[in-house]
């Protein structure tokens, strides 16, 4: 790989922990209301959910960062926004029209940030990373 691909895939993975971290640090800082928030939406185990979210959006970010664990991390993070995006971003089952715009924006914009995940499991985190072994995936 050249040093340009190392730096995108360097910079690539700093900008998706950018997503996530602060995120997750503020979930963590309210995790009785994130809870809250996952009970009203009815969903199964809100405690434990939270506590996965919150696990996630740190541990994610904080492995893109470092650059380790390439595809368990892409595989983890994808699980995590898959559920969120589908959870709470359901735009089929908005009925106000302005509310169903905004939610179909974020639903296509978790797809897109599934589909940078996916490149990410493909790719590896380059040589500028703390995982060894890194080598291009052709």
């Amino acid at each position: 790989m050249h040093l340009l691909d190392d730096v995108a895939l360097l910079l690539g993975r700093l900008f998706m922990a950018a997503l996530f971290l602060p995120s997750g640090l503020q979930k963590a800082t309210n995790l009785s209301g994130l809870t809250g928030m996952l009970e009203r939406q009815g969903l199964p185990y809100p405690s434990t959910l939270a506590i996965l979210a919150v696990i996630a959006e740190i541990a994610g970010p904080i492995a893109l960062i470092l650059g380790v664990a390439s595809r368990l991390t892409a595989i983890l993070l994808i699980g995590f926004v898959a559920v969120a995006t589908l959870t709470a971003h359901a735009y089929w089952l908005v009925p106000d029209a302005a509310a169903q715009a905004t939610q179909s924006i974020q639903f296509f914009k978790n797809l897109a940030i599934i589909g940078g995940l996916l490149f990410y499991f493909a790719s590896g985190p380059g040589a500028i990373s703390l995982e060894r072994n890194a080598v291009h995936r052709s």
